[in-house]
């Protein structure tokens, strides 16, 4: 499966006048992305549904990137150990092809890195100074001033995008193509996807499906919030079909494109 994602060549579909925005996430046939621990109050990707080609083309989609948006929950669980650092490009045994495949490209050597959220109550870790990467804080007009003021003192630009405390999708999409970034890919959960679509700024949705059902009552899907209605509307552009991954099993790999409104 290695190259399937890197002929996609998304890092050349989009211009700082329209960023193209992009997607992925890997889940069970009964829709479980993530399963939550109630009591401890984590999340965790079910080990059922994870596998090496799938990492693979995770890997694959984060090199073509000029800027990886995150969020502040991600940064957290990251500090206490609960998630592995997956925020530069060559550094993971699957992807060390992929910081040479960005130079033949014309892109950084590493990706911006945007933290969108509302409260700016996250550490920044240790990996991005090491890295020489560009960190930006993106938040709502009615975030704490206070911690805006801390961030933008340690060098950190922030960018307002949306009016209330929490990131929106078509305003920080414009700001960031304000910026001159082309090829932004979302790591930052269901909050984030579901924006993004509501305000019909997502470009593409890469989905692997894990021939699993995990059950369970406490979970995470790919979206949150109210009903998304005709912004919702995909189209299968693509699908792949692994054999033997995860675990004997065997997965999809699809992609899908939004349905615009005529």
């Amino acid at each position: 499966m290695a190259g399937l994602c890197l002929r996609d060549a998304v890092h050349r579909l989009g211009s700082a006048a329209a960023p193209f925005v992009y997607a992925s996430f890997v889940g069970s046939l009964d829709g479980r992305i993530a399963l939550r621990d109630p009591q401890a109050g984590t999340s965790h990707l079910p080990v059922e549904i994870t596998s090496g080609n799938d990492f693979r083309l995770f890997l694959e989609l984060q090199a073509q990137a000029d800027c990886l948006i995150t969020h502040g929950g991600y940064l957290r669980d990251l500090a206490a150990g609960r998630l592995d650092d997956v925020l530069q490009i060559g550094t993971q045994d699957a992807g060390r092809d992929l910081g040479r495949w960005r130079q033949e490209n014309g892109l950084a050597p590493q990706p911006a890195v945007v933290i969108a959220s509302a409260s700016l109550d996250f550490p920044i870790p240790d990996s991005l100074a090491r890295a020489s990467q560009r960190v930006l804080i993106a938040t709502g007009r009615q975030a704490p001033p206070d911690r805006v003021e801390a961030l933008r003192a340690r060098g950190y630009p922030v960018v307002v995008a949306g009016d209330g405390a929490s990131v929106e999708g078509a305003p920080l999409v414009r700001e960031l193509g304000a910026l001159g970034f082309r090829s932004l890919y979302l790591l930052a959960g269901p909050r984030m996807l579901s924006t993004m679509l509501r305000d019909g700024v997502l470009s593409r949705l890469y989905l692997t499906v894990a021939h699993r059902l995990l059950g369970g009552e406490s979970f995470h899907t790919m979206t949150e919030g109210p009903g998304l209605g005709d912004a919702g509307r995909l189209r299968l552009s693509s699908l792949h079909y692994d054999s033997a991954a995860p675990d004997g099993a065997g997965q999809w790999f699809a992609r899908f494109e939004p349905q615009r409104p005529a």
